[in-house]
């Protein structure tokens, strides 16, 4: 069983802002192979005020009492917070055990480090949803990046620690769509709460999405990297020397350069390798998850 902190910039629920965070935890909470042993905040998708307040509300709702949920900085001002001395605690406690999904800004990892300078020696491994190695364009649409070029310093220093680090770009996460097939399969299944939960509190970003874009669906960005924690082989290994600097970061983009000497080795997988095999083993966990007796109303998404 593979123990996991989860750095998230979770807003799933709030009006115009993505559920890509909250679909990953509720998979974390759904896989029998995952110890999820603390959820830690950060900003991104919104401020941190936002989005810890959002997963208080979330972990309200799925009654979600046995898991430390620590909130983390609000800004590259003062990156050090409560998140980050809970990652330094429990790595120093389990050494080279955990594994650190982080979804959001790196700040708290970052934070971890100024606290730890042995930090990244000590986690097992790093799995991050963030980058573009090129334009990412949807439906004609340029989408900016907007994990890593939250904290560009704190992405240099992630990336170019040493740590064992794997990216799930924007890119790769075009393959996870979540489509009409997708959400009528949550709309038709009501016998089961998590279904039921997902349905509410994605629906009007579903809708949102489709609008902004023109698209036919959204793109479910963050669990693809959690489905990678617990099953790398469903995607490609693709070590690439990385020679992106901060200023490469501040939009994001991982700067790859074959020939460099000067460069950090990242597992960045380019393919899923059955698409059909990843939607089913993503509704698996969601059937699987264990969150008591829920009573939400569908009108119950946020408008801010």
């Amino acid at each position: 069983m593979k123990k996991v902190i989860f750095d998230c910039d979770n807003t799933m629920g709030l009006y115009g802002k993505d559920v890509d965070d909250g679909l990953a935890l509720l998979y974390l909470l759904g896989r029998s192979d995952i110890e999820l042993i603390g959820v830690t905040t950060t900003f991104g998708n919104s401020t941190i005020e936002d989005v810890h307040n959002n997963t208080v509300k979330m972990f309200d709702e799925l009654n979600i009492n046995h898991i430390p949920l620590i909130k983390g900085a609000a800004s590259i001002d003062d990156r050090q917070s409560n998140a980050s001395q809970f990652l330094v605690d429990m790595v120093n406690n389990a050494p080279s055990e955990i594994t650190v999904l982080a979804t959001g800004s790196l700040t708290n990892l970052f934070g971890a480090y100024q606290l730890d300078n042995n930090f990244f020696t000590k986690v097992k491994e790093i799995v991050l949803m963030g980058g573009i190695t090129k334009p990412l364009i949807i439906e004609g649409k340029v989408m900016n990046e907007l994990n890593f070029s939250s904290d560009a310093l704190a992405a240099y220093t992630v990336l170019s620690s040493g740590a064992k680090v794997t990216i799930l770009t924007g890119h790769i996460c075009l393959q996870a769509f979540f489509g009409k097939k997708e959400f009528e399969r949550l709309m038709n299944d009501d016998t089961i709460e998590a279904y039921r939960y997902i349905k509410n509190k994605s629906y009007e970003w579903y809708k949102y999405f489709i609008d902004l874009y023109n698209s036919k669906g959204f793109y479910n960005w963050d669990i693809v990297a959690a489905v990678y924690i617990s099953i790398p082989e469903l995607f490609d290994e693709n070590f690439e020397n990385v020679v992106s600097t901060v200023d490469d970061l501040k939009t994001g983009f991982l700067k790859i350069d074959i020939y460099s000497s000067n460069s950090y080795k990242i597992n960045i997988p380019y393919v899923i390798k059955n698409v059909n095999k990843f939607n089913e083993i993503i509704f698996e966990a969601w059937k699987n998850a264990e969150i008591g007796n829920l009573v939400i109303s569908p009108n119950d998404t946020q408008k801010n």
